[in-house]
């Protein structure tokens, strides 16, 4: 059995033309018309490669690497070996990221795991549903009565689109997600396993039961949106739950309803953000931060990793730590524990000398 890659390059680049699409500078000694064909670590890559480098833990690597040529940071130029073609750049990684969308332009979009178009046998499409020309529903795939889906949407087997759901052009909602109650833009990406559009958790709490809330509003999700799987975003309760424009968010996110996220910004892994949040542009959020319900965070606000969000944070600055905090100032409390640790670590040696010499 032979070993299975699952990308292909659609085209190969030559050190001229990689040049070009970089603006990265060759070394003189540059082979300009040699070929590359993918990409790959330095420690990996072999003669038609490509590897970069621009973190000093790797500088190690460059003495052995076979690698066809390396994008490189100019501080580390001087520890390339000889023979080695070099092209030189301010961001090595970011020319890399360009390289290899252009190598590999299929990695970009998820397509149809079936490899067909139009609706696949076994996909239940219900007859008022509306497809344009050139939508795919892959077999097992529930599209409900008005839902409307615009043309090369891809709908991956076992997904379900609810009543009345409007999807644009061009997007990808991977297998077994789910969406109801949603309207979603162009060139968007739901990867599999999501759950977008359900009840809000919303209860009137009493000594005698706690009674729902209607979850009466929408989940609007704008272009270029991008959502990992397994993510799970709530209708709105009294507002529509908005995703902005460009928005990148990772798997295993909770996103509550009422929330507003602005455009662009980026949300990791295991984070949870509560009802009524607002994001706005530009935000990132840390893997498995949690945001608390009706706080607001600022336009381009960071809040790092593991950090509990319960206050208003203005636009621009850096938050850290539970509660979350200035960054400067979750700082100077980590170090003052580290000292506070450190003393009383060395008052417990001492105490211990003493009861020996006792």
């Amino acid at each position: 059995m032979t070993e299975p890659f699952f990308f292909e390059p659609a085209t190969a680049l030559t050190l001229a033309e990689i040049a070009a699409l970089t603006g990265a500078e060759p070394a003189p000694d540059a082979p300009l018309d040699r070929v590359i064909r993918d990409i790959a670590t330095l420690d990996q890559a072999g003669p038609a490669d490509l590897a970069f480098l621009e973190n000093p833990t790797y500088v190690g690597q460059l003495a052995h690497t076979r690698a066809g040529a390396c994008l490189i940071a100019p501080r580390f130029a001087a520890d390339a070996p000889e023979g080695l073609p070099l092209l030189r750049t301010r961001d090595p990684y970011r020319a890399f990221v360009a390289v290899a969308r252009a190598l590999f332009p299929a990695a970009l979009r998820p397509t149809s795991l079936f490899g067909s178009q139009g609706i696949s046998p076994g996909a239940s499409v219900h007859p008022a549903a509306r497809l344009e020309s050139g939508a795919t529903v892959d077999p097992g795939a529930v599209v409900g009565p008005g839902a409307e889906i615009g043309s090369g949407t891809v709908i991956g087997p076992t997904a379900v689109i609810g009543p009345g759901v409007r999807i644009g052009r061009d997007c990808v909602i991977g297998a077994g997600a789910t969406l109801t109650h949603t309207l979603v833009g162009d060139r968007v990406v739901v990867h599999p396993g999501c759950r977008i559009g359900q009840d809000g958790f919303g209860y009137v709490m009493g000594p005698g039961g706690h009674q729902k809330v209607p979850q009466l509003r929408r989940v609007i999700i704008q272009n270029d949106v991008e959502i990992g799987a397994g993510t799970t975003i709530d209708r709105g309760g009294t507002r529509d739950t908005v995703i902005g424009e460009g928005t990148k968010i990772d798997n295993l996110v909770q996103i509550g309803h009422n929330v507003l996220i602005g455009r662009h910004c980026v949300i990791v892994a295991q984070t949870g953000i509560s009802g009524s949040a607002i994001l706005d542009d530009y935000v990132v959020l840390g893997a498995r931060a949690g945001v608390n319900n009706h706080v607001v965070i600022g336009q381009g606000a960071q809040v790092a990793a593991l950090s509990g969000v319960n206050s208003d944070i203005p636009a621009g600055e850096r938050w850290g730590g539970i509660p979350a905090k200035p960054a400067k100032a979750w700082m100077r409390e980590l170090r003052a524990i580290n000292r506070l640790a450190q003393s009383r670590g060395s008052g417990d040696k001492t105490e211990t000398s003493n009861d020996d010499r006792q």
